[in-house]
């Protein structure tokens, strides 16, 4: 691998980080397929980062993510546990490695339902010849991508959004049989529960994934980790004992994405429930925070505490907060930015680099925020497009921390992708005088890095220019509007034609913003008194328990800050 050993191995715990990710991995699928363009470069960003070769039954080679997925029972709808891509159908027994019923089952028995089977799906599983041979994607090398097949294939089915109930609905990559984990039993809100549970199933299941010599590729292997990891449920739970695991047996060095769903999961409530208050609110960001290196929550919500506030407005987007299909499809494509720098192939920053900058002095949790898409009409540079953004902070903030305006940033890393390279800089006819100090910039990341400056002197701030746009070709939702193919904006509805690939411009800040965030969720917190709630007792938690996370959350939220 160009730049050196530096793969990673994602955990994706929980059903809303199952949707982010379904559409994160058709991205990434989407962008090894691309057709060769003058425009976008080959090898820019490393696929093996996230990729592992291995081979079929058949002895056919096979490119798939380094992925274990955890969910409960039903997601995956008809598509088989084991996945396809290994099933031989002589060989109908599925190579399940993760059965954790067993010990469930002893005690409880449910009525299970059929679920029938989904025609996308189908179509998406009809790639197998007569001889149960699939057709996998040739392996990117050396020399590039992996060449478009020649073949004439018929249009693929594409699921409809009223077709989508879970995310393996509208999955469009292969799995490898090692990477599904169902868990058989119900994860309720409690956070502890959700840390009862993986004690519970882990004979089978959470501590068997670090046990198992079969899984033990996936970890020897890798050098870093990252979790994409719902905040609002027992994932949180879940996730931060998986977390402090993996980094106690393989001292695994991670990032570790916390996901909200936003406003559809609270069914019309005018008050978030206290049981996603205290866990992804408290005991999640907390103890995740503990044993993470760095820790990111992603929601399209207003705000963390007890009142929500309004999902937050992209001004070239139209999408529905209520549908986690749309709400996951933007978390993904900013997701898919944002770590774009420990995937560069050439000169890249490490995902230990990225956490070291951005989490000094003790300032592990960090704020997002994109631009999406990032707003270039035709004919327009990059100092003209900046500009016009004016003084206000340019991203929408994707934290749930309200808005940053007057708050101050320590540290940011900051990527810009799909520009063309002959809309870098300024194209001034000589003797004209530059209108700003951006004009007169003679390439893109010197623009990039003075627009930076300008916006936030004596920031330490990393910033990445990068050719490749985002794809966002279907199943992605069309969600825009006034944009041409390729996510330029225009004056009027472009009819016709949809967007196949966006630029977008995304950032990550240790920003002021989390003390008044932080502090205001302790605030919250001490008016909930979790002796009226039973379910939270019943599994353990104390009022000592909720004493001593207020503790650590204003001690957290001390780092931020504004003076320090």
């Amino acid at each position: 691998m160009a730049g050196g050993a530096r793969e990673v191995l994602t955990l994706q715990l929980g059903h809303f980080a199952g949707f982010v990710g379904t559409h994160w991995w058709n991205q990434q699928d989407a962008a090894l397929g691309r057709a060769t363009d003058a425009k976008e470069p080959p090898g820019e960003l490393c696929p093996d980062v996230l990729y592992r070769t291995g081979r079929t039954l058949h002895g056919q080679e096979t490119y798939t993510p380094r992925l274990i997925l955890m969910d409960l029972k039903g997601s995956l709808s008809s598509l088989k546990e084991e996945g396809g891509l290994y099933r031989d159908k002589q060989l109908d027994a599925a190579i399940a490695w993760c059965d954790a019923g067993e010990l469930i089952r002893a005690h409880h028995t449910h009525k299970e339902e059929l679920y029938p089977n989904n025609p996308y799906l189908q179509d998406f599983l009809r790639s197998a010849d007569s001889d149960g041979v699939w057709r996998v994607k040739s392996i990117p090398n050396d020399k590039g991508l992996p060449p478009l097949t020649t073949s004439a294939t018929p249009k693929p089915l594409i699921p409809t959004e009223g077709s989508i109930r879970v995310w393996s609905d509208f999955l469009r990559v292969h799995l490898h049989p090692r990477s599904i984990c169902m868990i058989r039993i119900t994860i309720t809100m409690v956070w502890s529960l959700g840390s009862v549970v993986y004690l519970l199933a882990g004979k089978q299941v959470g501590e068997s994934v670090l046990k198992e010599p079969k899984l033990h590729f996936y970890v020897e292997e890798c050098d870093y980790l990252q979790i994409l990891c719902d905040l609002h449920d027992g994932f949180s739970g879940v996730g931060a004992k998986a977390q402090r695991c993996y980094k106690m047996k393989f001292r695994a060095r991670d990032i570790t994405w916390g996901l909200l769903p936003g406003p559809y999961h609270r069914g019309g409530e005018t008050r978030i429930p206290v049981g996603t208050l205290l866990n992804a609110d408290s005991f999640g960001l907390v103890h995740l925070t503990a044993h993470s290196s760095l820790v990111c929550p992603l929601s399209l919500d207003g705000s963390l505490g007890l009142r929500p506030e309004p999902p937050v407005n992209f001004p070239y987007l139209h999408y529905d907060a209520t549908l986690p299909f749309h709400c996951s499809a933007i978390l993904a494509t900013a997701l898919d930015t944002f770590t774009a720098p420990y995937r560069l192939c050439s000169s890249p920053v490490s995902m230990v680099q990225l956490a070291g900058m951005l989490s000094f002095c003790g300032k592990k949790v960090v704020t997002a925020g994109a631009t999406i898409p990032f707003p270039l009409a035709p004919g327009q540079s990059l100092p003209d497009s900046l500009l016009q953004l004016g003084g206000a902070t340019p991203w929408t903030p994707l934290s749930a921390c309200g808005d940053p305006s007057g708050t101050r940033c320590f540290a940011q890393s900051v990527v810009l992708r799909g520009i063309d390279r002959a809309c870098h800089t300024s194209q001034l006819t000589p003797g004209t005088p530059p209108p700003s100090s951006l004009h007169a910039c003679t390439t893109g990341e010197e623009v990039l890095a003075q627009y930076l400056q300008q916006q936030q002197p004596k920031v330490m701030s990393s910033s990445h220019l990068l050719l490749t746009p985002c794809r966002v070709v279907p199943p992605y939702p069309q969600l825009f509007s006034s944009h041409s193919p390729q996510g330029l904006v225009l004056d009027g509805s472009l009819k016709g034609a949809a967007v196949e690939s966006i630029p977008v411009f995304g950032a990550l800040c240790s920003s002021s913003s989390l003390h008044r965030t932080l502090e205001a969720l302790a605030g919250d917190l001490t008016k909930v008194d979790v002796r009226r709630w039973a379910s939270f007792m019943d599994a353990g938690v104390e009022h000592d328990d909720v004493a001593e996370l207020l503790q650590e959350l204003r001690s957290l939220a001390q780092c931020y800050q504004d003076g320090d």
